[in-house]
């Protein structure tokens, strides 16, 4: 009789990380964490559920956020919590619930992990997705803004991609906002009926997320239309031109791109994005901003900011593209062979022993034959298989075979106990502890 139970299978548009992906994910992460390092940026977690205020407070409760992508739900006690599906508000709660305004400004902070948006899955694009950003806190300097794209530039360059398109622009404060909003809303009133029903939408609630709509039609009426970029005034246009002289000193080069806008209120003067010089807005890779209005809508003092969040994901495709991944996990340096049962009773604490020396061993299993044992050893692509029975238990010694076709003309090597360790440092090339 056929099972009548459903199948069980990972949620729509998430998705299980599997050894090879994992071990994909762990090097990006471990060069995220080396760039940071090197702009003396520290690491900060914040919970992967957070109070609904986090985000409400900050992006509204009718934004597209809220209402469609956002994960909401109340907890055993009643409380409204949500999944986090960005963390820029997250690390402003963290830095103001802890008090960092007390420490040396600004605050230099970074993160990786996972967030969550109920959105259409595509290439790239998942509902449980992987970002690392940095968010720097407590200072208005452009040259801060300038230090942030750095940072994101570095990062791509050390993760070896090519033909990444730097777009920027400028936003100024709310009161220029308010002035461009204006011209743009009478501008666009004349195409009202050739807009894209969602553009015809935005006309009234927010006009700049007219700017980076992804419709054809959409872009050819906004490019005729006003541009930000001249309704700064005198200090927004000096913070922009600081910024962009900064990036041109460190060989950063860039376009100007008054498309480029954030449909936030606390966002302000510098936003950016980072994607594949053949790409589409959808093929964005990583953006970032100044958000001088964030902290005060999350209940802190005015303390200005600025950051960037990249998708991993994102990253992993790129990379795919352009040859830069390995296609297989780390293998084995040893791959242990257990003869017999007082040859498995010693090679435990052998192989202990190795692993505290850094080296990554496999143990194949007792009772399986030698041959057997072999052909495991051979398929794991280990670089030495270690073999022990009762003879080489009287002796005190293990048998050596080296499995690279390069060092197979050495033959097997009969190995004291004590000289094993820096026999198999030579071996491997490791720099291990005598």
């Amino acid at each position: 009789m056929a099972s009548d139970k459903k199948r069980l299978q990972a949620p729509r548009g998430m998705r299980d990380v599997l050894p090879t992906d994992s071990h994909v994910i762990k090097k990006i992460r471990d060069v995220c964490f080396k760039i940071a390092r090197t702009f003396d940026y520290h690491e900060i977690a914040t919970p992967l559920v957070e109070d609904v205020g986090v985000f409400s407070r900050t992006v509204g409760e009718e934004s597209d956020l809220m209402q469609k992508e956002m994960y909401v739900f109340e907890d055993r006690g009643g409380e409204p919590l949500a999944l986090r599906p960005e963390n820029t508000a997250g690390v402003g709660r963290a830095y103001i619930e802890h008090g960092m305004k007390s420490q040396a400004q600004p605050v230099r902070l970074w993160y990786f992990g996972s967030f969550f948006r109920y959105d259409r899955p595509q290439a790239g694009r998942y509902r449980q997705l992987t970002q690392f950003g940095v968010e720097a806190i407590g200072s208005k300097s452009p040259f801060l803004d300038a230090e942030v794209i750095n940072l994101q530039s570095n990062l791509y360059e050390a993760l070896g991609l090519k033909g990444l398109r730097l777009s920027i622009n400028s936003i100024g404060t709310g009161a220029t906002r308010g002035r461009f909003i204006e011209a743009f809303r009478a501008y666009l009133q004349e195409f009202r009926e050739e807009l894209s029903p969602d553009s015809q939408g935005r006309l009234v609630t927010n006009p700049l997320r007219i700017l980076d709509s992804k419709s054809e039609i959409d872009r050819a009426i906004v490019k005729d239309g006003p541009k930000i970029l001249d309704y700064l005034d005198d200090d927004e246009t000096k913070h922009f031109a600081s910024v962009l002289r900064d990036l041109d000193s460190v060989g950063i080069e860039y376009v100007i791109d008054s498309s480029i806008v954030r449909g936030l209120d606390y966002y302000t003067h510098t936003v950016w994005e980072f994607e594949p010089e053949s790409g589409s807005g959808q093929s964005t890779i990583g953006g970032g901003g100044r958000y001088d209005g964030l902290l005060e809508q999350l209940g802190g003092d005015p303390t200005p900011g600025v950051g960037f969040a990249t998708g991993i994901e994102r990253i992993v495709l790129n990379m795919v593209a352009q040859n830069l991944l390995e296609e297989s996990i780390p293998k084995p340096d040893i791959f242990i062979v257990p003869v017999s049962e007082l040859g498995h009773e010693m090679l435990v604490g052998v192989t202990n022993e190795l692993r505290k020396l850094g080296v990554s061993v496999r143990s194949g299993e007792l009772g399986r034959s030698v041959k057997a044992l072999m052909r495991a050893a051979n398929s794991s692509e280990a670089a030495i298989a270690i073999l022990a029975g009762d003879s080489e238990v009287a002796a005190r010694k293990v048998t050596v075979k080296y499995l690279r076709e390069s060092d197979r003309t050495i033959g097997d090597v009969k190995v004291e106990l004590s000289e094993l360790a820096s026999l198999i440092q030579k071996a491997l090339y490791l720099d291990m502890p005598s």
